[in-house]
């Protein structure tokens, strides 16, 4: 009887060690539209992108223009360092703020409307603890 209690109590720690791994996800919830973001957001791969598309253009947000520094190789200690991002509160992040349009015209001014999935990514960025990946 003990044996077979050992052996069954094995066995269910055995499955929750396989299988829980495989169920793990990152997940974002976003306030505006409920979308979630179920995978981990990068900042090289995702966010810099945007960056380098839409806001570190000459005269913007490069070396020597608009503060933040959003340039490749700047924008994440520029963003850290500069106050522009809030762990605690992510949607109270200076850069989530400028990006959505609550503290003035949404970011970029110019050129086409920053979609929503640039503001949810970024968002979700934040919410993940804004890493430098």
């Amino acid at each position: 009887m003990l044996k077979s209690r050992m052996v069954l109590s094995f066995g269910v720690v055995a499955f929750i060690a396989c299988c829980l791994p495989g169920c793990y996800k990152v997940t974002t919830f976003i306030e505006n539209n409920g979308t979630e973001v179920t995978e981990a957001v990068s900042l090289g791969k995702d966010i810099q992108p945007i960056f380098n598309n839409s806001c570190s253009l000459s005269g913007c947000h490069n070396s020597g223009g608009i503060k933040p520094n959003l340039s490749e190789g700047n924008a994440y200690n520029t963003l850290s360092n500069g106050g522009y991002l809030n762990l605690g509160s992510p949607e109270a992040s200076e850069l989530y703020l400028w990006l959505s349009g609550k503290r003035a015209t949404a970011m970029p001014p110019s050129g086409p409307i920053n979609p929503s999935n640039i503001n949810q990514l970024v968002l979700a960025w934040i919410k993940q603890g804004a890493n430098n990946n």
